[in-house]
């Protein structure tokens, strides 16, 4: 497997009947999958499925108290598209898994420690990541998002990134601003991490929309635009329904396991011990305090 095989283009699923295919291919082919969606387009599966409180689980306290419609229906979508997505990766069925949340709320399979497991909305959109190789971040935002420069570089921008962003003009230097933003977005989620660490203490290359693999090349770098952790993390950054840019972090373990397979957990504490090594000052600084998509 090639290094840029590591990431699919997102797939388009506007219900719970799929097309779920395209998702079980990538699962095979590359041992991760990330599915995008509406909650409007899942909405008749909240209103309608006869199996809501099962589904939800122990998200169904949260779902009846939340008072806005608009608010419950949004995060019951979420999560039924979470959960059939990762049943389509496992080849299970969606009421056979249990969505819990670690400290952070970041969610996790209860029980299927070697599958992560990543979510983010933004607006109408709701995108899914599952791997089986790996953790799994997934970050999205709307295009038309603008980010200031001079107050952005500051909180978000490497040496290198800064450099880099310098010689763009205005329209091209707010889409690579974005697109930086949501790469490390991503990245911090997998991590488990969020605005927890300091997005000035590691950087992504300058470059267009698409999949692009870590190593020497591409991929995360070190403050001054050196290579950092080569060969371990794949990136990606997707256009979506003309309105939307989806970026995707994944760690790679090694060779993906089977479906169902439980010789491997994800390698959280491996995750940690890298980036404790490569970004040391990062676990104890506050990062960029600025408006993000949510993950609950």
């Amino acid at each position: 497997m090639t290094q840029a095989s590591r990431i699919t283009q997102p797939v388009h699923v506007p219900g719970p009947s799929g097309p779920w295919d395209e998702v079980r291919e990538a699962m095979a082919r590359c041992g991760s999958a990330v599915v995008f969606t509406t909650w409007g387009e899942w909405l008749s599966a909240v209103v309608t499925e006869p199996r809501l409180r099962l589904l939800l689980g122990r998200d169904w306290p949260r779902y009846r108290r939340t008072a806005d419609p608009l608010v419950r229906h949004r995060f019951a979508a979420a999560r039924l598209v979470l959960k059939y997505t990762a049943a389509a990766a496992l080849g299970t069925d969606a009421g056979e898994l249990d969505l819990a949340y670690k400290i952070g709320g970041r969610p996790h399979l209860r029980g299927i420690r070697q599958v992560d497991v990543g979510l983010s909305h933004t607006g109408e959109l709701i995108v899914v990541g599952v791997s089986r190789s790996g953790r799994i971040g997934v970050d999205a935002e709307p295009l038309t998002r603008t980010l200031t420069y001079d107050v952005m570089r500051e909180r978000m921008c490497t040496p290198a990134e800064r450099a880099a962003l310098t010689g763009l003009d205005g329209p091209a230097r707010t889409a690579a601003l974005l697109r930086l933003w949501t790469l490390k977005e991503a990245y911090t989620k997998a991590l488990g991490q969020g605005l927890r660490l300091d997005f000035t203490e590691f950087g992504f290359p300058p470059g267009a929309e698409g999949e692009f693999a870590a190593g020497n090349e591409a991929g995360l770098l070190a403050p001054d635009g050196s290579p950092a952790a080569p060969g371990t993390w794949s990136f990606g950054t997707y256009p979506t329904m003309a309105r939307y840019l989806v970026a995707v972090a994944r760690y790679d373990t090694g060779p993906a396991a089977a479906p169902g397979a439980t010789e491997r957990p994800v390698a959280d504490e491996r995750s940690m011990s890298l980036v404790a090594q490569l970004l040391p000052r990062q676990m104890c600084t506050a990062g960029p305090h600025q408006p993000r998509s949510g993950t609950a």
